[in-house]
């Protein structure tokens, strides 16, 4: 409806502006998506008599951004971003998509960001076709030596997970960015029981300001369990406010990105944290945030009310 009453408002009460988020996102229902104002002027020109500014191939880019920064997944269903936008199941659509492709499409998935080249690279794959293919995602390079160091995580991803999709590149990437720069706090092992009829256990160490530190602790399950161990050698006092688990890729293999929110005088920091071990990743974004909170890096709270400005 908000989309509807927005282009309505365009083409019946001649408005020449429209508010709107990426993926829709705001503290209430009913916020307009940016994507489907911007792609519903651009396929039906001929109707709207319109044009917006818009790069409309950095749509995708923009909404995983926006998801990962604020810890809200895009429903696989979700219009032009979501995972299921683009793709065919049923045996008519599929030929009718390949007979011609404008009878299910009225868009072109490359128009907003999507990679209509699927490539499944593996560990067999050269440093060319990584090169290669992490240009084709758009995903800017500073330096050779960034190349080298995302294509080395990339090859220990490959050891532990048969296939790379696109989503499992962009992961390999975003989770460095969300990296504090001066890590204060970092994982370097973890270890964790959990078995039927016993309480879940986890040992890990931690460098702390470059001293190792270990500690081991209980919980209600793993991730439980890990978080209080990580907790207890740090004592942030920091209030747990959001822990979101989302499947990077199909199948069990998929990695595993965890965001979690902490919050603590006033101040809010999301960490993000990708691994195919989701309780390595849960640790890797709980660190991740504390990394957060101690560098002081100011976040703006992506719930915060409408009202009270930037």
């Amino acid at each position: 409806m908000a989309v509807a009453n927005s282009l309505a408002g365009v083409t019946i009460g001649g408005a020449r502006q429209i508010e709107c988020t990426i993926n829709g996102l705001g503290e209430r229902a009913g916020n307009t998506s940016l994507e489907e104002v911007v792609m519903a002027v651009r396929t039906r020109r001929d109707y709207f008599d319109l044009d917006v500014g818009i790069d409309a191939s950095q749509i995708v880019s923009a909404s995983k951004l926006v998801s990962g920064i604020t810890g809200f997944v895009v429903q696989p269903n979700k219009a032009v971003v979501g995972a299921n936008a683009f793709a065919h199941a049923s045996g008519i659509h599929q030929d009718g998509v390949l007979k011609q492709r404008d009878t299910y499409e009225i868009m072109r998935a490359e128009d907003v960001g999507w990679t209509a080249n699927k490539i499944v690279l593996g560990k067999l794959s050269g440093r060319n076709a990584f090169k290669q293919r992490v240009q084709e995602l758009g995903i800017p390079l500073e330096s050779e030596g960034e190349l080298n160091n995302a294509f080395t995580r990339f090859k220990d991803l490959a050891d532990r997970k048969s296939e790379i999709f696109d989503e499992d590149i962009q992961a390999l990437f975003s989770d460095e960015s969300v990296t504090p720069a001066d890590e204060h706090f970092k994982l370097l092992s973890l270890a964790q029981r959990s078995e039927t009829g016993e309480r879940p256990h986890a040992e890990l160490t931690l460098s702390i300001g470059g001293r190792e530190s270990h500690s081991a602790s209980d919980g209600n399950g793993p991730v439980d369990a890990t978080l209080r161990a990580i907790e207890s050698q740090v004592g942030s006092g920091a209030e747990l406010l959001l822990y979101s688990v989302n499947a990077i890729t199909t199948g069990t293999e998929s990695q595993g990105e965890v965001t979690v929110r902490l919050g603590k005088a006033g101040r809010i920091v999301n960490g993000v944290g990708a691994d195919p071990d989701i309780i390595v990743a849960s640790a890797k974004a709980y660190v991740n945030a504390l990394n957060k909170l101690h560098a002081n890096v100011d976040r703006l709270n992506p719930q915060r009310d409408e009202h009270t400005g930037p």
